[in-house]
């Protein structure tokens, strides 16, 4: 059964018919052509697909597009205005990434991240974490890297999150 859904996607809303079964990540990218979130496991277990639901991650493989009917989403590409974002940025000047299939989604997670730690959310390890980047580590451990790019994303992320 089709139905007609309405996405907010960075900034700019889109109208489209979708089987009621399609995914939020499969109608970004194969309605919508949006491909920065990537399907990777499909099963929410890697965050190649991390999206923010407003100021929240979500994974994206696993919500059905019909439930968030005028959501609003914000992807990798939509993070930066006139410049690129400062996790972005931060990406690139610590090389944390080697293939670039996860980056997107780390990026999101990370900027997602950010605002939980504003907001006092506490992590598994808040209580015990001594370093910021054991935090980092923890709250960023929904992101998978095949290429193990882990050494230059933490510090990449710390350093902002420092500012």
């Amino acid at each position: 059964m089709d139905t007609e859904i309405t996405l907010v996607v960075d900034g700019v809303e889109h109208s489209l018919v979708v089987d009621t079964r399609t995914t939020v990540l499969d109608a970004l990218r194969e309605r919508l052509g949006i491909t920065s979130p990537k399907k990777g496991c499909d099963q929410g277990q890697c965050g190649a697909c991390t999206l923010l639901l407003g100021d929240r991650r979500v994974n994206s493989c696993l919500m059905l597009a019909v439930a968030y009917d005028g959501a609003n989403l914000r992807t990798a590409d939509g993070l930066a205005d006139a410049d690129m974002h400062p996790l972005q940025r931060a990406f690139i000047e610590h090389d944390a990434f080697q293939c670039g299939y996860c980056t997107p989604g780390q990026v999101v997670s990370a900027v997602g991240m950010m605002q939980e730690m504003r907001e006092g959310e506490p992590s598994a390890v808040t209580a015990d974490a001594a370093e910021l980047s054991d935090e980092v580590r923890e709250r960023m451990s929904g992101n998978l890297c095949r290429c193990g790019a882990y050494a230059n994303m933490i510090p990449a992320i710390v350093e902002v999150a420092q500012r």
